[in-house]
């Protein structure tokens, strides 16, 4: 079973990547970009067959190691 975690920044976070990557746009000449908000992008094979543990398994890891959860949202995708 595969897990797809997407963590991204809680509104109102300083993002600096995120505005870096906004002025690199701008300087190459991409217009009408409004303000970028970067995350990460995290996928685990696991060997867990059951959806709803997997689903407990992943949770309890974003908030262990995965995310920061004073900072961070997530969301979990578990698939075949």
């Amino acid at each position: 079973m595969k897990a797809r975690i997407h963590i991204t920044l809680k509104t109102g976070v300083l993002d600096p990547q995120g505005k870096a990557i906004e002025g690199a746009l701008a300087s190459l000449g991409f217009g009408g970009v409004g303000e970028v908000r970067q995350g990460k992008y995290i996928e685990i094979d696991l060997a867990e067959k059951d959806r709803a543990k997997a689903a407990l398994e992943i949770e309890d890891m974003c908030h262990k190691l995965l995310a920061n959860t004073v900072i961070e949202n997530y969301e979990i995708e578990i698939g075949e």
